[in-house]
């Protein structure tokens, strides 16, 4: 019936995420509201890790993607799970720091981090930088030798792996804004160069093929094409690659349609690629990393609004128009991502109406579900969208003035405000 194992229904009709009324928060803690399921998150942290214990006998570390929901509290979970975090901003880097998360276990990526971001990252001794192009690499180089140590780095290697998802999602081709490309010869050219500098020390090389992807073969075919180009590193230069981080992009159910595959069958079937490739080309076994981000986190969150204006265009279209819209959810303006919903105070109720559910932002494009079957709704209900814990709050903003949502985090029937929802006063904190 939902999209998420966490969601159900109680003896009163309502909907239930975890052991909690989700009506019952929308009273206590108002709408728009986020609320994330900690359970299930640790549950998924656990799928991961276990995993990869099991198919790399511990020689391996899932790092979660905080890109997806980057909070104080997702690092601390994350923390607390043996995970690593892969930070791709200042930001991102900043609440890590302040969360109190062992940096060692930290790999800091981005197409384009400034000198105040890597200063931030070599002086707090993040783990591993991903360098992404030879400017970054000379800057880095410049940085660690001002800070006298020698940073360990990966390099992100474009694959040339077309991963079936979404054009805006696809980051392992040639044409792409990340990496450097192993088709023209830049990936071997630009290590070649790193590993005769004196500040820095190359660990690894990482690939991330895209994101929302439901098949096994392109992640395996990334890990073949990376293990041969380990292979050639070790012929050509002579250079033992200790590590391979091979990103993330597990796709999840958003829809009912979605068919996605179980999270550890990844990494079992990319870990017999990988042990494959090593016997066959005479390398050692890499350290393996992976970046679950969205898989760990959109399943766990639904996102509960409260019904105002219903506008039934006869033999047009219907919108059912809720108090929050492309400012708390832009994924569907920018993807036109599919979600389900609910109404969260009838939730077992007949689907017998097509409905589009509007936002209230003054724009026309502000839609978060468009043509959706939906039971009778009425002014004041309030309704449920289901699998918005990833890329929700993260990219969340604050068009015409409307302040972010809170975000809640139930755990066994209990439910505690990690994220404060702003007020007006902080949308002109900073005017002058």
């Amino acid at each position: 019936m939902f999209v998420s194992e966490n969601l159900s229904v109680n003896a009163q009709g309502h909907l239930m995420i975890g052991k909690n009324d989700a009506v019952e928060l929308a009273k206590q803690f108002g709408t728009p509201l986020y609320v994330m399921d900690e359970a299930l998150i640790r549950k998924n942290c656990r799928i991961y890790k276990n995993a990869m214990d099991r198919y790399y006998g511990g020689q391996g570390l899932i790092l979660y993607a905080n890109k997806a929901f980057c909070t104080l509290y997702t690092c601390r979970i994350a923390k607390e799970e043996g995970l690593g975090l892969d930070v791709v901003s200042g930001g991102e880097l900043y609440t890590a720091i302040k969360a109190g998360f062992p940096m060692e276990k930290v790999c800091f990526h981005g197409n384009n981090k400034t000198r105040e971001e890597l200063e931030l990252a070599v002086e707090n001794r993040v783990g591993h930088i991903i360098v992404d192009n030879i400017y970054e690499l000379e800057l880095l180089e410049s940085i660690a030798a001002k800070a006298g140590i020698v940073q360990d780095i990966m390099f992100r290697i474009k694959p040339g792996i077309d991963a079936h998802t979404h054009s805006y999602i696809q980051t392992g081709q040639i044409d792409s804004k990340f990496g450097v490309a192993l088709e023209n010869g830049e990936a071997f050219e630009i290590i070649e160069k790193a590993v005769k500098m004196q500040n820095v020390r190359v660990t690894g090389v990482h690939c991330h093929i895209g994101s929302q992807i439901f098949d096994l073969e392109p992640f395996c075919q990334a890990a073949e094409v990376m293990m041969q180009f380990i292979g050639d590193l070790k012929d050509k230069l002579g250079l033992e690659i200790r590590e391979l981080n091979l990103g993330g992009g597990y796709g999840i159910m958003y829809t009912r349609k979605d068919d996605p595959i179980e999270y550890d069958r990844y990494i079992e079937h990319v870990s017999e690629v990988v042990k494959a490739a090593a016997e066959k080309r005479g390398v050692k076994l890499p350290f393996i990393y992976m970046e679950p981000g969205r898989s760990i986190v959109a399943s766990a969150g639904i996102t509960l609004y409260t019904v105002g204006g219903i506008k039934d265009i006869k033999g047009v279209r219907k919108y059912i128009s809720v108090d929050g819209g492309m400012c708390d959810n832009p994924r569907y303006i920018m993807y036109e991502s599919e979600y389900e919903a609910v109404v969260a105070n009838d939730a077992a109720a007949e689907r017998t109406e097509l409905a589009t559910i509007a936002g209230k932002c003054c724009e026309s494009g502000d839609i978060l579900i468009k043509d959706t079957m939906m039971p009778s709704v009425y002014v004041g209900d309030i309704i449920a969208v289901e699998a918005t814990g990833a890329y929700n709050y993260s990219m969340s903003s604050n068009y015409n003035r409307i302040p972010r949502p809170a975000v809640v985090a139930v755990n066994d029937g209990e439910a505690r405000v990690v994220v404060k929802r702003e007020t007006y006063e902080d949308l002109i904190r900073n005017d002058i």
